[in-house]
């Protein structure tokens, strides 16, 4: 038998990327590849990298510099090749830099290709000096279209793409330019991946794309389906207990994705809802085509329709032009609307940007006070939450072994990791209810409240 070739994969940045990452690893497998934990002795190397956040490219160089001691060290005295690959969004903006700085990596590819890896592998082992490879088109329907019909088990949770790509433009994001434009996939291909990863196990979907919301899949009898009708077909999956879904854009939460919130039990009471600031000012020149006022509407009619939901949110500070009172826009929508979990950044610009040659860039010192304030804001609120959830009773859905002998961790409706004591590992993969007992900053803990209420189907209960 031939021995498995080794496939080490690091991973950088999104949920997308993960996804890609997993795709990546099953296109590879037919090729004999098998996943391992560390480049060190691996035949093949990938960087599946990211480009949203600063100095996102001198991270992957750093990397390839470690990278670089293991192919070295497994090549010397005649050793067996070991291939070095860059993939996703820093290779899509910047392959010819990478392939200049850095001559050992074989290929360079974008998020759209992966789904060549296997020519692309063959033509690297036949490569003879500087013949290197470089695949950044675009198409992200010729990508799912050829990816193997076969999805490899995720576990409990998993991760579905069922959009790519970005039509909105937001001036400080680079995705219209690394990922393309706006692509939904079949509806029929993506309920046929669901039902192939519940077969595996998965309990819990989540379903990605750049703008997840703006879905319109063809569906499997012609006409097109929303996001909010692909809910709806996928929770009729017998065996899928839990959906999902991120990353949204406001200017696409239409009324019947807000009636799915209201209708369906399986999608969970937690949504993430990107308002990046809250100054008009400042929405308008980062071309979000949303207001304060339109942000808050949709949020109360999201909470109206599901009186459970919770938010989280994206947030950028110091954006260029951005004001005392624009800030403390901010400030107040977060005090307005609470947010359960955030993330937020100090802005730094993207090249290529129309955000980068803005003139009135915000002081550095101005930003870091700034977020300074927001985060100890959002911590408050994050810390609020989970006190707030002591005393009630969460379906939670077990995931791993915790770091305590006798410990599994499960996730809360709300993403919570809830740790919880005296249950078997044969329990994993089970959804339980627990009566939350402890709370700390970012987890919970829990007790078993009556194992007649455990593994209760397509709940979302929250007592």
């Amino acid at each position: 038998m031939t021995e498995p070739k080794k496939l080490f994969v690091k991973t950088y940045g999104c949920q997308m990327n993960v996804y890609d990452s997993q795709r990546m690893q099953d296109v590879l497998a037919p090729l004999g590849y098998q996943s391992v934990d560390s480049a060190e002795g691996a035949d093949m190397v990938i960087l599946n990298t990211c480009h949203i956040r600063e100095k996102a490219a001198e991270k992957v160089f750093s990397d390839l510099g470690r990278v670089r001691k293991h192919k070295e060290a497994k090549e010397a005295n005649g050793g067996e090749k070991m291939i070095v690959a860059v993939a996703g969004c820093v290779a899509q903006a910047e392959g010819a830099e990478l392939m200049k700085r850095e001559p050992m990596v074989d290929m360079v590819f974008g998020p759209q290709t992966y789904h060549r890896l296997p020519e692309m592998v063959a033509r690297a082992n036949r490569a003879i000096g500087r013949n290197r490879i470089i695949d950044t088109d675009f198409p992200a329907e010729e990508k799912f279209d050829h990816l193997p019909q076969q999805v490899s088990s995720q576990g409990y949770s998993a991760f579905l793409a069922i959009q790519e790509g970005c039509d909105k433009f937001c001036t400080f994001c680079v995705v219209p330019y690394t990922r393309g434009a706006e692509y939904s996939r079949p509806g029929a291909d993506v309920i046929r991946e669901a039902r192939q990863l519940v077969a595996h196990g998965t309990r819990e979907l989540t379903l990605l794309g750049q703008n997840v919301n703006a879905y319109h899949g063809e569906a499997p009898n012609g006409g097109e389906w929303t996001l909010g009708r692909l809910l709806r077909e996928l929770a009729e999956i017998d065996g899928l207990d839990r959906i999902r879904y991120t990353t949204s854009h406001p200017r696409d939460v239409d009324d019947d994705l807000i009636s799915a919130h209201r209708d369906i039990k399986k999608l969970m009471p937690f949504l993430h809802l990107p308002v990046q600031a809250g100054g008009d000012r400042v929405l308008q020149a980062m071309n979000r085509k949303h207001t304060n006022a339109d942000y808050r509407e949709i949020a109360k009619r999201l909470k109206d329709a599901c009186p459970d939901l919770a938010l989280s949110s994206d947030f950028i500070v110091g954006f260029p032009g951005e004001s005392d009172k624009d800030f403390e826009d901010t400030m107040d929508i977060v005090r307005d609307i609470t947010f359960i979990q955030a993330f937020s950044f100090k802005y730094s610009p993207r090249p290529g940007t129309p955000a980068s040659a803005m003139e009135m860039q915000v002081p550095e010192k101005v930003k870091t006070e700034r977020i300074m304030r927001l985060q100890v804001l959002l911590a408050e609120q994050q810390l609020a939450f989970n006190r707030n959830s002591v005393g009630k009773e969460m379906d939670v859905l077990l995931e791993r072994r915790g770091k305590y002998e006798g410990q599994l961790v499960g996730k809360s409706p709300y993403m919570q990791p809830v740790h919880v004591s005296g249950l078997p590992e044969t329990a994993l993969g089970s959804i339980v209810r627990l009566k939350i007992t402890e709370a700390l900053p970012n987890s919970l803990g829990g007790e078993l409240v009556d194992a007649t209420k455990n593994d209760q189907k397509s709940e979302r209960n929250v007592a």
